[in-house]
Formats: structure tokens, C-alpha cells, sequence
């Protein structure tokens, strides 16, 4: 039977699911190849009513359906992968303007077909002149700011539209965000998960003017469900940009008006920090599990986690354990900890760690770590290893006929950023200044110039050498958690790309407390044994994912029904 999803659109090809084993370790070439009718609802924990997408020549999984069909008109028409992730991500930036926008980050994961390799782009902005330890306690603060002006770091959004557009799209900017333009004055109607986000951040919005004139109906409530919204001055801001380019924010009047308007609300940026905003092209880091090669982004992001997890977790019998069973949540959560104790203490800027991020994936250092993960007893507390943050964000994964590949993810970090617009600009400010620590020492202390930490991540699989996924999981330290659980579905359990998607998750919340979704009597006594708290998971946010993967022919996608996404394909 078709979902509702796919009743939707007759542009999606075939609608059935991969096979999915019962158990043991799946085969990437049989995930590939399978025609199987087995029904996505009989995966373990699934949340049914969907199936993996298929088509033969493009690919597009994104959170809004808006943003997706935008997408496929860009593959459709010609234009590529890159293209068609720039164009969405315009979208998303008015649609789920909670999620992202045009002040906040961007990364990319990809692969370039032309030059037949794995490429990372970091565009992420730094920290402003006056953004020093000292100015901030002067200002009262007894830690960086988690929201207002002082959160504001540079926005590298734009930058990172402009970068992947000039060294790999095929289409004009303006072109690609002419659709986001055309919405943001024509108006759209808000969608129900979309409008109870919104309406939770409405204390938030009502605190700064600028905010409350952007996102408030009539300065005063957030849009209901399917009640239209415009925003005339996003679509002037993002106008200037497809004018001038990403020169109107960086070094234009623009970012000028950014900068200038921050400062009057006791912000830390200049004009010459957006004027100094460059993205860097990063070397990805991988693990290898099972012969899938996992990759992420290296620091400032936590994607080193989500493959120190993989590592430690390799040697053990996880298809013995059972999908979900309280000894697999166990051990999951476990190498979690360990991972995220080394994360808290050792990662920062790059430029400033003090040791080689890719001294956290040594073997030997893995066995170590690994050793600390007691199979009867949960941890309340881990140390990071010695050497010889509840965020907002969207990701998308996109696949083009020339056999591109990008997994991209474009935050503005916690819901509504900074809370502050500059007047007129239609866009809210990113808080990723909230990511810096004030303590001495620290490679993650807050300084002029410098990189906070950053919790997103885009994933990407390989094997042989050659491209299979493109895949992410949103929701600020559930990435590295998502990430890992989202594979191991595929790689150990069998499940196709949606069910894996679908499938029960854990997030481990700090110390001893951990939510199980859709958590079952049998599961909560078997966790408490261990010594988890279990919270109400209900109250718990477990990401939203999307994911695109090659087939011997063509393209399968899938994505999270805990958002209103939508993989649709041609």
C-alpha cells in the first residue's frame, strides 16, 4: 500500500523497501539489489507508514516537502547535486526558520564525481573582535551567553552557499534562490509540527522587537497550522545576496547592517569580522566498521564521536545482543559516554586543539577507551582519555544523474538562534557563541577569532572506495547518537534505508539518565537493572534524519517521520 507521502507526488518511481534480514550483519550489495516487499512496519521499533524511496536518476531527502520539490525541479531541470542542496537549503531557511537561516553555518560531506573523491566544507564563522573572556564577565556573564546578542558569532551560511557554488554548482546563485525568494513573498501556509515549534519559542521571539516584528502574526503570536506566513524582508535580504552574492553579507551593506545592529544591542562583531568570514575545505575523518567505511567532519564539530563510538564498538556481538535489546542500548550508550567525555574535554577550533584529532581514533587509544564500557553497569560518570548542548538544524542529502552525492547540514543552533533580528534583515542570528567555555586553558575558551565548537555533522558512507550514503541525523549531541544507531540498523540489523531511519532510538541525556523511544515495560526493567535512569521519552527529542543511498542502478532515500520530510526522487 502507498503512504500518504507518496500518493502525493506521481513523480516518485517505486515506493517497496529494501530487504531487511531478520538479523546479522547486512551486505551492502544486497541492500542495494533487493526487491523484497517485505513491509517497512515489521522492522524492529519501526514507526511504520512509510517505504525507501527509489528512482533512476536523482535523489532529494530533506525535512519540508516544500524544500524538496524545489530540489528535484533543479536535478530534473539539469542542474546537480550541489545545486539542488543550495536551492533547499534557501528554502529551508524561510520555512523552518526555527531550524536554520541565512545567520547561521553550514557543512558539507560529499562526493565530487568529476574528481572521484570525499571533499568536507566547513563554513562556519568565528568569534568577534570584542568577544573576549574579559568582556564578557565585564558584561555580567559567568559564561558565554546562550542567547542574545552576545551569543552572535559570524554567520558562515552564505559563504558556504557561495564556495560550493563557485568551485561545483552548474546553476546561478539567484537562480537557486529564486523559488526561497518567490515564497518569502508570496507567502506559505506553516505546517503543524513546524507551527507547535514555533509557537514554543514564543516568550523568545517577544523579547526582541526585531524578532517579534519578523516572526510574530501582528507582533504578538506565532502562525497556527496551515494559516499562511510571509516574510517581505527575508526575501529583500536573500534578493541583495543573489545580487551581490555572498560578498553582500561579508564585507557588504549587508552584513554591515548585521554587524552595526548587533553592537547597538551589546553585541561583540564588527563589519571587518564579516568582511574576514572564509570557508574552509577540511579532510574528512573515517572509521572503518565491517567493511563500511564511516565518515565525518574533523573539529571544531563533534562528528569524531560519532566515530570514536564506531570504533569502540566494533568487537562486540551487537546482531547477538537483539535490535534494541536492554544489553545493545547498554553498550551503545556506554561508548557514548566514553566518546563524549574525550569530546567535552579535547575538542575545539582545530586550530587550537592540543593534540591531532585523529589521535582519538588510534586503535590502541580505542582499546583503551573501550575497556572502560562495563557490560553490567552503567557509568554515572566517564573521564576523558589522557594521550601518549538541545540544538536547531536542518539536513538534507542530495543525489544527482553524474553520480554527486552531498550530504549537507545548515544550522542557526538553538531554536531561533540568538533570538535576535536585526531589524529589517528578516533573518534571525545564530547563538553558536554559546558553544565556547569561559575557562582558562580550555582549547574550546572563548577568543577573537576563533572557532567555537560546533555540534553539526554530516555523515557519508563508503565502501571499496567507492560512494554508497549520504546521511545525518539532526538534533545537537543526539548526532553523534543518531549517526551511530542509524548505520548499525543498516551494517548489523539488516534494515533498509527507511527503516533504519525509522527504527526506536536512544538519547543519552548526561550522567545516568538516558530516554528510550516508544520504551516498553520489558525494555524499562531491563535498562533500570543496569542502572539507567530512564526518563519520559515522550518530553525527548530524537532527531530528524534523512538519507540518500546509491543502488547498482540509481538512487534509494528515506526520511524521518519525526519531521515533516519528504525523499522524493526522478
Amino acid at each position: 500500500m502507498m503512504c500518504m507521502r507518496d500518493v502525493a507526488t506521481t513523480l516518485v518511481l517505486a515506493v517497496l523497501p529494501v530487504t531487511a534480514a531478520a538479523c546479522g550483519t547486512a551486505d551492502a550489495e544486497s541492500l542495494r539489489n533487493s526487491s523484497s516487499q517485505e513491509a517497512a512496519m515489521n522492522a524492529p521499533g519501526s514507526m511504520a507508514g512509510r517505504s525507501t524511496v527509489y528512482a533512476p536518476n536523482g535523489m532529494v531527502a530533506t525535512s519540508q516537502p516544500m524544500a524538496s520539490s524545489v530540489a528535484l525541479g533543479v536535478l530534473r531541470d539539469g542542474g546537480n547535486a550541489f545545486d539542488a542542496a543550495i536551492a533547499a537549503s534557501s528554502v529551508l531557511s524561510l520555512v523552518e526558520p526555527h531550524m536554520t537561516g541565512l545567520g547561521g553555518d553550514l557543512f558539507a560531506l560529499f562526493w565530487s564525481a568529476e574528481e572521484g573523491r570525499l571533499v568536507g566544507l566547513d563554513a562556519t564563522g568565528r568569534a568577534g573582535t570584542h568577544m573576549t573572556p574579559e568582556r564578557i564577565r565585564a558584561d555580567g556573564y559567568d559564561r558565554v551567553p546562550g542567547s542574545g546578542p552576545g551569543a552572535v558569532t559570524v554567520p558562515g551560511a552564505i559563504a558556504g552557499w557561495g564556495a560550493l557554488n563557485e568551485k561545483y554548482g552548474s546553476r546561478p546563485l539567484a537562480e537557486l534562490v529564486a523559488p526561497a525568494i518567490a515564497l518569502a513573498e508570496e507567502g506559505f501556509p506553516v505546517t503543524p509540527i513546524i507551527a507547535g515549534q514555533w509557537r514554543g519559542q514564543l516568550g523568545k521571539l517577544q523579547a526582541d522587537p526585531g524578532a517579534a516584528a519578523t516572526y510574530l502574526i501582528d507582533g504578538e503570536r506565532a502562525p497556527e497550522a496551515g494559516e499562511w506566513f510571509r516574510n517581505p524582508d527575508f526575501a529583500r535580504s536573500l534578493r541583495t545576496i543573489a545580487a551581490e552574492g555572498p560578498a553582500a553579507m561579508y564585507g557588504g551593506e549587508l552584513g554591515t547592517r548585521v554587524a552595526e545592529g548587533l553592537a547597538e544591542l551589546g553585541g561583540y562583531l564588527t563589519p571587518a569580522d564579516m568582511a574576514a568570514m572564509e570557508v574552509r575545505w577540511v579532510e574528512p575523518l573515517s572509521m572503518d566498521y565491517k567493511g563500511w567505511t564511516i565518515w565525518e567532519l574533523p573539529p571544531a564539530g563533534q562528528g569524531v564521536a560519532a566515530l570514536q563510538m564506531m570504533g569502540m564498538l566494533e568487537p562486540f556481538d551487537l546482531a547477538g545482543m537483539g535490535h534494541n535489546s536492554p544489553e545493545y542500548l547498554h553498550h551503545l550508550i556506554e561508548a557514548k559516554k566514553v566518546a563524549f567525555a574525550d569530546l567535552a574535554r579535547h575538542v575545539g577550533d582545530a586550530d587550537h586543539m592540543e593534540i591531532d584529532p585523529k589521535q582519538l581514533l588510534d586503535p590502541d587509544y580505542l582499546a583503551s577507551r573501550r575497556a572502560l564500557i562495563n557490560p553490567a553497569v552503567a557509568a554515572e560518570r566517564v573521564e576523558p582519555g589522557e594521550f601518549a548542548t538541545a540544538t536547531e538544524t536542518i539536513y538534507l542529502s542530495v543525489a544527482d544523474r553524474y553520480g554527486n552525492m552531498v550530504s549537507f547540514i545548515h544550522s542557526i543552533y538553538g531554536s531561533f538562534g540568538s533570538g535576535v533580528v536585526v531589524p529589517g534583515t528578516g533573518f534571525v542570528l545564530q547563538n553558536r557563541g554559546a558553544g565556547f567555555t569561559l575557562e582558562d586553558g580550555h582549547p574550546n575558551q572563548v577568543a577573537p577569532g576563533k572557532r567555537p565548537f560546533h555540534t553539526l555533522i554530516p555523515g557519508f558512507v563508503t565502501r571499496d572506495g567507492e560512494p554508497l550514503m549520504a546521511f545525518g541525523v539532526m538534533g545537537g549531541s543526539m548526532q553523534p547518537q543518531g549517526h551511530t544507531q542509524v548505520v548499525l540498523n543498516m551494517i548489523e540489523f539488516g534494515m533498509d534505508p527507511q527503516q533504519a531511519i525509522d527504527a526506536a532510538r536512544f538519547r543519552h541525556m548526561g550522567g545516568l539518565r538516558v530516554a528510550v523511544e516508544r520504551l516498553t515495560d520489558g525494555l524499562e526493567a531491563g535498562m533500570s537493572a543496569l542502572g539507567h535512569e530512564l526518563v519520559d521519552w515522550e518530553g525527548a527529542s530524537f532527531g530528524g534524519g534523512q538519507l540518500v543511498m546509491k543502488l547498482e542502478r540509481g538512487w534509494a532515500g528515506a526520511s524521518d517521520p519525526r519531521k515533516d520530510g519528504l525523499a522524493i526522487g526522478h
